[in-house]
């Protein structure tokens, strides 16, 4: 196996241009940077393209066994079960130097493993959804750390999709992929537009929450043991006045303090781990 060592080396050039969106959009490709998000992704059968790895920084569990499955071809069964992208097997690896992994990695959390992967965004109308769905759907957000936080809770959850309305979201940021622990590769996630958002949830016959300050009953007031989507709202906007109607449901959080509202990745903990106590009960 060669060793890449020049920091002008084309392949590494156009890996290193996916750390920005633009990059990202012009390619259709995607940089995978921490060795448990890489192997979530793999995983779950994401085609990754090229796994560029440095010998002096592999040393956690998930960057060794990246490697050592790749290699052995363990995740061709994997991926194959979970029903994703083409066989692990097409992956290629390059071993570089830490200089020239210095300039692929995205964060200080060198972990000595970065994947290319394609972009592979899904559509609205492609969610599918199971017998009694809880879909969440957030308007406006855009901070990675945010959107990354509600997809752990998604997961964590067993949410069936997360939408994000009307924002330029980037599901596959570096820092929504760290921030999510690799499971945006592993939770259904699509971008739409408000008002076409909110025709597919009705024509889905989903009940539909929206979570707002001055919402007239309490969330826990509220039967989550129906198909059901919960729609939060960016801190300094809230949501817009789509979310208004007779069959959507204004819930609210109990502010005992001085704040009048959670971080939106916070309140969708507590939405979502409802929805899961009451569907447990």
């Amino acid at each position: 196996m060669s060793l890449i060592t020049s920091l002008q080396n084309e392949r590494v050039k156009a890996a290193a241009r996916l750390r920005d969106r633009r990059g990202r959009d012009r390619q259709g490709r995607i940089l995978i940077d921490g060795a448990r998000e890489l192997l979530r992704a793999l995983r779950a059968g994401v085609r990754v393209l090229d796994v560029y790895w440095c010998e002096e920084l592999v040393g956690s569990v998930d960057a060794a066994a990246v490697l050592r499955e790749l290699r052995s071809g363990r995740l061709d069964a994997v991926a194959s079960a979970a029903g994703g992208g083409s066989p692990a097997t097409d992956t290629r690896l390059w071993q570089v130097t830490p200089a020239v992994f210095e300039k692929l990695a995205f964060g200080e959390r060198a972990e000595g493993v970065v994947g290319v992967a394609e972009a592979t965004p899904l559509r609205l109308d492609e969610l599918r959804l199971p017998p009694l769905p809880l879909v969440v759907v957030v308007e406006g957000v855009e901070k990675p750390g945010n959107l990354g936080a509600i997809l752990r809770t998604a997961d964590g959850a067993g949410a069936a999709a997360v939408i994000a309305c009307d924002g330029e979201t980037d599901w596959h940021n570096p820092n929504v992929i760290r921030a999510s622990l690799g499971t945006v590769f592993t939770q259904p996630v699509c971008s739409a537009r408000t008002p076409e958002t909110l025709d597919w949830l009705r024509r889905q016959g989903l009940r539909i929450f929206a979570a707002r300050v001055e919402g007239a009953r309490m969330y826990w007031d509220v039967s989550w043991r129906e198909p059901v989507a919960v729609v939060l709202g960016a801190e300094s906007t809230g949501l817009s006045e789509h979310w208004r109607g007779a069959d959507i449901t204004p819930i609210a959080l109990p502010m005992r303090g001085v704040a009048d509202s959670l971080n939106v990745s916070a309140t969708a903990a507590v939405l979502c781990y409802e929805a899961l106590r009451q569907r447990s009960g």
